[in-house]
């Protein structure tokens, strides 16, 4: 079993004020869902994390307990390492598969893999991307996915990201998958639907995976009945 002992700041009389924890976010929990579940297993009010996943991505969440939140900032701009499976040809709403089919690829010959080799270098370096509307970003101090789901559709501007590598692990038309190295602020699915519509087949991502943030990577991670069991083993050997 995971121990805690690690990531946890204990005063004196053996009180625990502060945890920093690395935890692994399932697929199809929000990060707020995972943030929840954690105040009530361990009593903490003060709970945070360093970066949102989208509810259909898995894998790394740094969480910060107590005192601890106010150590999450730096995290946030640590360069962070995604697997994403993307699917070519067709496009959703919220360029994930959660979303609605908005258009298919009609051509005939799919794209080869030099092609897309070739393509790659084009979304490397510092790039703009557009914040989807399905994201948590605020624009006039409301949620984009709050406005999307009422129907409206706003202009964004294009922000500038840092995408440092993209390395094609396995390609079998229509499924391309790739490892992504990038800084803060970056969307993988928005990247996924860029490099289909250069393609000129249309993506979405199809599953997403973080593996890393700084030098912390999945081996570190906790399940959440890891942490459950790790939490309630340390509160029975604490005085």
């Amino acid at each position: 079993m995971k121990e805690l002992i690690p990531f946890c700041e204990i005063s004196d009389p053996g009180v625990i004020t502060g945890i920093t924890v690395p935890l692994y976010k399932p697929a199809g929990w929000t990060s707020f869902d995972v943030v929840n579940k954690c105040r009530r297993i361990t009593g903490f009010r003060k709970v945070g994390h360093s970066g949102t996943l989208d509810p259909f991505a898995e894998g790394l969440l740094i969480l910060g307990f107590g005192t601890h939140t106010r150590r999450l900032g730096p995290y946030k701009d640590l360069d962070k390492v995604y697997r994403v499976d993307i699917r070519l040809g067709a496009e959703t709403d919220t360029q994930d598969r959660t979303g609605s089919i908005i258009a298919q690829s009609g051509q005939g010959t799919p794209p080869d893999l030099r092609a897309i080799e070739d393509l790659l270098p084009q979304f490397t370096g510092i790039i703009k991307q557009t914040p989807p509307m399905y994201s948590a970003k605020k624009v006039n101090g409301e949620r984009l996915y709050t406005l999307a789901r009422k129907g409206t559709i706003i202009e964004r501007e294009a922000v500038p990201v840092r995408i440092e590598t993209i390395t094609i692990l396995e390609y079998d038309w229509p499924l391309l998958r790739c490892r992504i190295r990038c800084g803060s602020g970056t969307y993988i699915r928005t990247l996924a639907a860029d490099i289909g519509r250069a393609l000129g087949c249309g993506a979405y991502a199809l599953e997403l995976l973080r593996e890393q943030i700084g030098l912390w990577g999945l081996k570190e991670c906790l399940t959440l009945d890891e942490f459950t069991e790790a939490w309630k083993s340390i509160r029975e050997s604490m005085p």
